[in-house]
C-alpha cells in the first residue's frame, strides 16, 4: 500500500472522527484508516471500479459512523431500518450485474409463481362473488355426466320446487348454451344460461340496471313482457353502448325477440366459474325458442343443475338428510316410464340425492384443468428455488469480496447479529424489487394464459384480479425468497473473525465453497426433477399431436346446420338437409361431402348395448358402442379406409334392408377379430325396438370423441333409415376441399345452403381446427413445463458455472504453482472438470432418485409414455451433464491459460 494513499485514507477519516466521532483516539482513526484502505484495494482487485471500490469504502465509514451513533440515547439517533434499507440500496447499486441478474430471476420465479396461483385462485379457491356464498349448495345424485357433473331433469325439479321447506331459497339453470344475436346470415353467437326466476335472489344479485326476473317471467311463453332477458355488464357495454335505456329494448335471440329487462354486476359472471354469462334467460321461455324440441316437460332428458341456499345455521349434513327424506316421493313422481329399460329403473329410484358445498361455484373447466394446474404450480416453486439457490451463490460470492468490510464494521463494535440483519435487509431490498416486476409478469402471462384455454367453442373466463389470497401468497413468496438465498451469506457474514477477514487468504473460504457446491447440487437435483416432468409432457403432447388418427382431418370443413329459427316441421328436416348436401356437393372446389349429426374430435358422442349374430359371449357392460348416422361419401369425405365389404349408397333407404358398417375395434370386441361383414346386430333391450342389421362393410378405426379416448368400437347407420335422429334441430355437414384451403368455401357453402333454406343458421370450422383445439391442455402443459424445463437447465448451468469460476479463483495460486512446475493445460483442465463432475453427478442420482418417486404424480397426464420412461430418464439425464460439462469446461479452459509468473508476482 503506497504511504500517499494511506495519509488520503486518514485525513478521510480524521475530518468525520472530527464531525461524528469526537470521542475517538487517533489511534483508533489510523487503524480505521488502514482498513478501508485494505477494503478500496480489495474491491478493485475483485474487479470494481475505482468510483465503486471508493463509494464502498464510504459506505463501510458510514455505516461505522451509524454504529457509533447507535451507542447513544435514543433520542440522538434516527431509524436504524430506514439506514439499513438506504445502505443495502447502495450495496446492490455497487453490483448492478449481480442485482440485475438476481432480481430477473426472482422477477420471472415469483411472477410465474404469482400467475399460476391466480389460476388456481380463481378457478379452485375464490368463492363466487355472491352474497354469503358458503350458505350455497350443489345438488348432486342426478345423471353423470363425462366432467363428473350431476344433471336432473325439468320433472326433478318441478318436484323440488314444490316443497320450498327444504331450503331457504334454490333455482334451477343449464349453462353451455349459445344464442345466435345475428339476424340472418352466418351466425353470431353469445354464451348464455337458461335459468329459473329465483337465481337472482337466491345468490343475493342486485342488477346494475333494471331488474331481475319474477315469477311471470318464468311461465311458459313468457310473462306480461313476453319473453325477457338480463344481460352481462361486458354485453351492455359492446352491443349496447352502456346507454342507460336499455330496459325495454329489444334484441333477437336465435330470431326470437326478447326485452331486455336488466344488467348485471359488473363482477358477477354466473354460476359456473371459467364461463362468463353474456345473457340469462328465464327457463319458461325455452318453449318460445325451441319450439317442438322444447325439453322442458321431458322426463328423460337431463340437462339442469340446481344450486339451493342454505337455511341460516343450517349445514350440509342436515340439509342432505332434508332432502333424501323427501326422495322416494321425488323419485316416484318423476319416473320416466316408457322411455327406459325397466332393469334401469330400481338404479334410479335407489340413487341418492346429495348437497355439495359450492362457494366456490360449479365448472366444467375444473375437473379438466384443475390437476394441470396444479402440477405446473409444482414446477413453477421448483424453478423458483432453482433461481433462489443461484441467487445465494452470487450472494456468496458478494460476501467474500465483502469480508474486508465485514471486518471494519466488527472492529468498531458492531454486533453479528447486527451484520445478519444488513445482509436479510439486502435480501428482502432484492426480492421485494423483483416481486415488484414479478406482478407485472403475472399479469401479462396469466391473461395470455387464459386466452389459450379458450376455443371457438368455449370462451374461458377467469376473475383474474387481485385478492387477498393473491397477495398473500406473493407476500409469503417474497419473504420466504429472502430468507432462502439470503441466510447463507447472512451466517457468512456472521462468521468472519475481525483481523483474519482483512488478510487475502481469509478464513471461511472454504466453508463457502462447500456451501456453494451443496447449493449447486440441489440445482442439479431439481433440474434433473423438471426435465424429467417437461420431457415427459412435451412426449405426450408430440404423440398426441402425430398420432394417427384414422381419418385426414386436412381440407375438411365443419359445417353445423342448425334449424331451431328455421319454421321446418321436423319430418322435413332430413329432406332439407339433403337438399342442402346436394347443393354443396355441385360447387366447384368441393371435392366430397357427407351429414352426420356427430363429427370427429366434437366431444360429443352417442351410444348403445348391441347384440351381433354369432358373436363373443359378453357381459352386459362390454356390449356398448358409439353409434353414429351418416350419409354416403362419409368415409370417403374423412379419409377413412373400407377394409372388406361394401360402402352406403343411395339406395340404403326407409324401407330398404336395415344395414350397418362398423370399425374393427368393433369385430375385435363382438366378434373377437372376424370378419363382421354378413353377421347382423340389433340394439339390445331397446325401448322401442329397431330389428336386425345386416353389416355389409368393416372400415378401419378412427378416433371419435377425444384423441386421447382409445380407439372405439363405432357402429354406422345410414341417416336415410333412422329418421328419428335426422329429425333433430342439428345437423353437420362435413365438406372436402378439392384442394384450396377448406375456409375458403365457407362464403359460396353458406350460399348454396341459403338458396335450400336462408333461415338455417350456419357456423363453419375446419376440421383441423377443431383437432388442434382439442389438444388445448396438452399442448399448453407441454408449453409451460417445457419453457420451465429449459429455465431450470440454464439456472443450473449458471449456477455450476459461478461455482466453478470461485474455485478456479480461489486456487489461482495452486494452480500457477502446478504448471510452473511443469503441469501441462490438459491436466488443469482435469483437475477443474473432475469437481464438476463430482457436483453434476451427485445432483443426476439424487434428481433421478426424486424423478422416479414423483413421476407417480404426473401419470394421469400421460399419453403412449410410461412415467418412468427409462428413455426419457437417461436422456434428461445426459442433457444435464451436457449443460455441466458446458458451464464446468469455461472456466476450466481459462484456468490453463493461466500464465505461471503473474499468478506468483500477484501473490
Amino acid at each position: 500500500m503506497r504511504d500517499r494513499d494511506l495519509r488520503q485514507w486518514k485525513a478521510l477519516v480524521r475530518e468525520h472522527a472530527n464531525r461524528e466521532w469526537r470521542e475517538l483516539s487517533l489511534e483508533v482513526v489510523d487503524e480505521l484508516a488502514c482498513h478501508l484502505a485494505e477494503l478500496h484495494a480489495a474491491a478493485i482487485r475483485d474487479g470494481a471500479s475505482e468510483a465503486d471500490a471508493r463509494q464502498m469504502a464510504l459506505d463501510t465509514l458510514n455505516a461505522a459512523s451509524f454504529l457509533q451513533l447507535s451507542k447513544r440515547p435514543r433520542s440522538r439517533r434516527g431509524g436504524g431500518y430506514v439506514h439499513d434499507i438506504r445502505v443495502a440500496m447502495r450495496q446492490l447499486i455497487a453490483t448492478p450485474v449481480v442485482m440485475i441478474v438476481a432480481v430477473l430471476s426472482l422477477a420471472l420465479g415469483i411472477g410465474a409463481n404469482t400467475a399460476i396461483f391466480s389460476l388456481v385462485d380463481s378457478l379452485l379457491l375464490r368463492p363466487l362473488p355472491v352474497k354469503d356464498p358458503h350458505r350455497l349448495a350443489l345438488l348432486q345424485g342426478g345423471n353423470i355426466d363425462s366432467a363428473g357433473r350431476s344433471s336432473f331433469t325439468p320433472a326433478i325439479w318441478e318436484e323440488l320446487r314444490r316443497r320450498p321447506q327444504l331450503f331457504d331459497s334454490a333455482f334451477a339453470w343449464a349453462d353451455g348454451a349459445r344464442f345466435n344475436i345475428a339476424n340472418g346470415g352466418v351466425a353470431e353467437f353469445v354464451d348464455g344460461i337458461w335459468t329459473t326466476s329465483g337465481m337472482f335472489d337466491t345468490l343475493g344479485i342486485a342488477p346494475l340496471v333494471g331488474r331481475a326476473f319474477t315469477g311471470a317471467d318464468d311461465q311458459p311463453g313468457g310473462g306480461p313482457d313476453g319473453p325477457v332477458a338480463v344481460i352481462s355488464y361486458a354485453l351492455w357495454q359492446r352491443r349496447f353502448g352502456a346507454t342507460l335505456d336499455v330496459v325495454g329494448r329489444r334484441m333477437t335471440l336465435d330470431r326470437i325477440p326478447f326485452t331486455v329487462v336488466g344488467v348485471m354486476p359488473p363482477d358477477f359472471f354466473g354460476p359456473m366459474v371459467g364461463q362468463r354469462v353474456d345473457i340469462a334467460i328465464p327457463m319458461g321461455a325455452e318453449p318460445a325458442v325451441h319450439g317442438k324440441d322444447s325439453l322442458l316437460g321431458s322426463r328423460d332428458s337431463w340437462w339442469l343443475s340446481v344450486m339451493v341456499r342454505l337455511k341460516p345455521g343450517e349445514s350440509i349434513d342436515a340439509a342432505t338428510e332434508a332432502v333424501r327424506g323427501v326422495q322416494p316421493e321425488i323419485r316416484e313422481a318423476t319416473l320416466p316410464v316408457g322411455s327406459w329399460p325397466s332393469q334401469d329403473l330400481p338404479k334410479y329410484l335407489s340413487a341418492k340425492f346429495t348437497l355439495a358445498p359450492a362457494a366456490t361455484g360449479d365448472s366444467l373447466i375444473r375437473a379438466r384443468y384443475g390437476r394441470p394446474l396444479l402440477t405446473v404450480m409444482v414446477v413453477v416453486v421448483l424453478v423458483l428455488l432453482i433461481a433462489c439457490a443461484n441467487i445465494a451463490n452470487l450472494q456468496l460470492a458478494r460476501a467474500t469480496a465483502r469480508r474486508h468490510e465485514w471486518s471494519v464494521r466488527l472492529a468498531l463494535g458492531a454486533s453479528r447479529w447486527r451484520l445478519v440483519r444488513l445482509l436479510l435487509t439486502e435480501s428482502l431490498v432484492l426480492s421485494m424489487v423483483g416481486a415488484t416486476l414479478g406482478l407485472l409478469v403475472a399479469r401479462w402471462s396469466s391473461q395470455l394464459l387464459v386466452q389459450q384455454l379458450s376455443t371457438q367453442n368455449l370462451t374461458v373466463f377467469l376473475d383474474l384480479s387481485p385478492d387477498w389470497r393473491v397477495l398473500a401468497f406473493t407476500t409469503g413468496v417474497t419473504a420466504a425468497t429472502a430468507l432462502l438465498f439470503g441466510v447463507a451469506p447472512a451466517f457468512r457474514a456472521a462468521g468472519v473473525a475481525p483481523m483474519e477477514a482483512i488478510k487475502e487468504q481469509g478464513r471461511g473460504v472454504g466453508g463457502r465453497a462447500s456451501v456453494a457446491s451443496a447449493l449447486v447440487v440441489a440445482q442439479v437435483a431439481l433440474s434433473v426433477v423438471l426435465v424429467v416432468a417437461a420431457a415427459l409432457l412435451v412426449r405426450t403432447f408430440s404423440k398426441l399431436a402425430t398420432l394417427n388418427l384414422g381419418f385426414d382431418p386436412a381440407r375438411v370443413l365443419v359445417v353445423t346446420m342448425n334449424a331451431q329459427s328455421a319454421t321446418i316441421e321436423p319430418s322435413q328436416r332430413l329432406p332439407i338437409y339433403e337438399r342442402a348436401l346436394d347443393a354443396v356437393q355441385a360447387l366447384p372446389g368441393v371435392e366430397r361431402a357427407a351429414l352426420s349429426p356427430i363429427v370427429p374430435v366434437s366431444g360429443r358422442m352417442s351410444a348403445n348395448r348391441f347384440v351381433v349374430s354369432d358373436g363373443m359371449p359378453l357381459a352386459d357392460n362390454q356390449r356398448s358402442a358409439f353409434r353414429n348416422q351418416v350419409t354416403p361419401g362419409f368415409f370417403e369425405t374423412y379419409g377413412q379406409r373400407l377394409v372388406s365389404g361394401r360402402a352406403f349408397t343411395g339406395r340404403d333407404r326407409d324401407g330398404a334392408p336395415r344395414v350397418a358398417i362398423v370399425n374393427e375395434a368393433f369385430a375385435r370386441q363382438f366378434l373377437d377379430g372376424g370378419n363382421p361383414v354378413g353377421h347382423t346386430v340389433r340394439v339390445a333391450r331397446a325401448v322401442t325396438p329397431e330389428g336386425d342389421m345386416e353389416i355389409v362393410g368393416l372400415v378401419s378405426d378412427a378416433v371419435y370423441r377425444r384423441v386421447r379416448d382409445p380407439l372405439p368400437p363405432t357402429l354406422y347407420t345410414p341417416v336415410a333409415q333412422t329418421t328419428a335422429g335426422a329429425a333433430t334441430t342439428e345437423y353437420t355437414m362435413s365438406v372436402r376441399a378439392a384442394s384450396e384451403s377448406p375456409a375458403q368455401l365457407s362464403r359460396s357453402i353458406a350460399d348454396a345452403i341459403g338458396g335450400v333454406n336462408r333461415d338455417l343458421t350456419l357456423t363453419f370450422r375446419p376440421l383441423a381446427e377443431q383437432v388442434n383445439a382439442s389438444l388445448t391442455q396438452e399442448r399448453l402443459v407441454a408449453m409451460l413445463s417445457g419453457f420451465f424445463g429449459a429455465l431450470a437447465l440454464l439456472l443450473a448451468s449458471l449456477g455450476l458455472y459461478g461455482v466453478t469460476s470461485y474455485a478456479v479463483t480461489c486456487q489461482q495460486t495452486e494452480i500457477g504453482i502446478r504448471m510452473a512446475l511443469g503441469a501441462a493445460p490438459g491436466s488443469v483442465v482435469r483437475l477443474v472438470l473432475s469437481r464438476v463432475t463430482m457436483l453434476v453427478a451427485t445432483g443426476v442420482v439424487v434428481g433421478a432418485g426424486v424423478s422416479m418417486w414423483a413421476s407417480q404424480f404426473v401419470s394421469t397426464l400421460l399419453y403412449g409414455i410410461e412415467p418412468r420412461d427409462p428413455a426419457t430418464l437417461v436422456g434428461s439425464a445426459a442433457v444435464l451433464a451436457a449443460g455441466g460439462a458446458l458451464a464446468g469446461w469455461l472456466p476450466a479452459y481459462r484456468a490453463s491459460r493461466i500464465h505461471p509468473a503473474q499468478v506468483l508476482r500477484d501473490s
